[in-house]
């Protein structure tokens, strides 16, 4: 699919949506966990600045340091195989899709590979939609979590 801001193709406008609504979802989380980590962390070890200037991978510590120690480590488990899916989006490349894996036609999708290994994988609508729905449920925890 060609559009008329960009002489390159690109995928369907629904799997641009899903990549979209992929990267939205988990940058509102990315968010949520720093306000709770900042609501929980009542010694003032950490602040809006320095957590918000680090990667998501690199909240992981003061996730453990705070969240998990109040909850468990559900919250910290789901975030970070939420980083490492991010991550597999964000750093992936573009293929032209198999037979009938496009949603219209289109034949442009994202792969990955991950890293320090030869295993790649397609980035398909339905990988996208799990990582929505995994956010879903990191949302819901941290919601819980917050108490309102």
């Amino acid at each position: 699919m060609y559009e008329d801001y960009s002489h390159q193709s690109v995928p369907s406008k629904k799997y641009r949506e899903l990549i979209g609504t992929a990267v939205c979802v988990f940058n509102s989380n990315n968010g949520f966990i720093i306000e709770n980590i900042l609501r929980i962390d009542t010694d003032e070890n950490y602040s809006w600045y320095e957590l918000t200037d680090r990667t998501s991978g690199r909240l992981l510590n003061p996730i453990k340091n705070t969240i998990s120690n109040a909850v468990g480590d559900s919250i910290s488990q789901l975030f970070s195989e939420l980083v490492e899916v991010r991550n597999r989006i964000v750093h992936s490349f573009r293929i032209t899709a198999p037979e009938g894996m496009s949603s219209d036609g289109d034949d442009q999708i994202l792969s990955t590979k991950h890293k320090n290994s030869d295993k790649t994988d397609i980035i398909t609508e339905e990988y996208i939609m799990d990582f929505i729905r995994k956010n879903d449920e990191l949302s819901s925890k941290l919601h819980e979590l917050r108490g309102y």
